[in-house]
């Protein structure tokens, strides 16, 4: 299970590295026991031979002069019923079969050769092959040695080839992440390598592709939405001297109301637009947060309780953008929570909050969306208010972060820059 998790975090390059490496490891360690089982036979064969040639040589001696002369039988070490004689060996020999024996793994390696001879005697010749081991010993580790730079010389190769995978794959990704954040024109481009067909060239060029379909989309999506509310200001300017010259009454006051929630939904819309498309440019200024939000909380008409609105700490801010986030705020936990509702103050944070059902998970998990208000429980709305809150909030450096907080309740709370 470590060992699975280490994998897990490790980066493509590594994992690409690794692979190459082990896979390179059991092909050499293949090929190494081949070489050396090869040599391995070779000499034992060469040894058996060398035995089997001195054992006639002491034999053709032995048979001349009836006795084994040192002299003539040359390094080979012969005798007649040697007791270290391996016990196999001197049962083939009795047989009446000449026979050798290989023994390469005892802590004195030597190869045997044995006939027999005058009736139940048997003749041996003992070879050495401490040569010959260490010459094996010797080829082991300069496999080892090539093996290892076979090894370490594919990891490497594989790490710069897979470094320049992960990093084309890395900047696909963080092009999705900016187009995710809003930057719609971002694009990967052309691939390192003029003329790539690889997959990571593919990817890109589909990334691309996407990226600017849903430009030309949103785009077109924002056009539309700016121009509606754009055209229906007119109309709804003369609808609404209109509906100021009916006569007093229950009616009136009901068109009067609707007109003015559609000229509402109208400014609301052509702010939403003007957020799209990355228009707006704030006034900084540097105001004492406390005052500043127990004005604001003032002017917006929701009775609320305010908790900190002497906090002396200094915000740098738009105040009309800040008014705008913190009244369409307080508009939300009036119309969609329950009462009381408190603004807190606190260091360069303030969070409204209602004791309602709380916001929907969908709409903590996703985020806002336009004319979507989430639940039945949070009451009906177009959804604009928390969407222009957000944006205004983009537009100023600070941050809007929802929760529900326990027992119940939602609450939003807008972190802003210092002074």
């Amino acid at each position: 299970m470590r060992s699975r998790r280490l994998l897990r975090a490790l980066g493509l390059r590594w994992k690409i590295a690794i692979l190459l490496a082990v896979g390179c490891s059991l092909v050499a360690v293949a090929i190494g026991i081949l070489i050396h089982g090869a040599r391995a036979r070779q000499i034992g064969d060469a040894a058996r031979a060398s035995a089997t040639a001195q054992l006639i040589s002491v034999r053709r001696v032995y048979e001349l002069t009836g006795r084994l002369d040192r002299d003539k039988v040359g390094e080979a070490d012969a005798r007649i019923d040697c007791p270290q004689l391996p016990g196999p060996l001197r049962a083939a020999a009795l047989a009446g079969q000449r026979s050798t024996y290989l023994d390469m793994a005892g802590p004195d390696p030597v190869v045997w050769a044995a006939r027999p001879i005058g009736g139940d005697h048997v003749l041996s010749v003992r070879q050495s092959l401490a040569g010959e081991r260490a010459e094996l010993a010797e080829l082991d580790r300069q496999l080892v040695a090539y093996g290892a730079s076979v090894v370490a010389l594919a990891a490497l190769g594989g790490a710069l080839l897979a470094s320049r995978l992960s990093r084309d794959l890395r900047t696909a990704a963080e092009t999705a992440r900016r187009i995710s954040a809003g930057e719609l024109d971002a694009r990967i481009g052309p691939s390192g390598v003029p003329g790539a067909r690889d997959e990571v060239a593919a990817l890109a060029s589909a990334v691309d592709t996407m990226a600017a379909s849903l430009q030309q989309r949103l785009e077109a999506e924002q056009r539309f939405t700016a121009d509606v509310a754009h055209e229906l200001r007119t109309p709804l300017t003369g609808l609404h001297t209109a509906a100021e010259l009916l006569p007093p009454g229950r009616p009136t006051e009901l068109v009067r109301d609707r007109v003015a929630a559609l000229r509402t939904l109208t400014e609301d819309l052509l702010e939403v637009a003007r957020l799209d498309a990355n228009r707006e440019e704030p006034q900084w200024e540097a105001h004492p947060l406390g005052p500043l939000v127990e004005s604001i909380t003032r002017r917006s008409g929701v009775a609320a309780e305010i908790v900190g609105g002497r906090t002396p700490t200094r915000v740098r801010t738009d105040v009309r953008r800040l008014e705008r986030i913190l009244a369409n705020l307080l508009a939300n936990a009036r119309r969609h929570g329950g009462g009381p509702v408190t603004v807190t103050v606190s260091g360069t944070t303030v969070t409204v909050r209602d004791r309602g059902p709380g916001f929907p998970e969908r709409l903590l998990r996703e985020g806002p969306q336009r004319f979507l208000t989430g639940a039945p429980e949070r009451g009906r709305g177009t959804g604009l208010g928390l969407t222009i809150a957000l944006g205004q909030a983009q537009v100023i450096g600070a941050r809007v972060t929802l929760a529900n907080p326990a027992p119940a309740g939602a609450s939003a709370t807008v972190t802003l820059p210092p002074a």
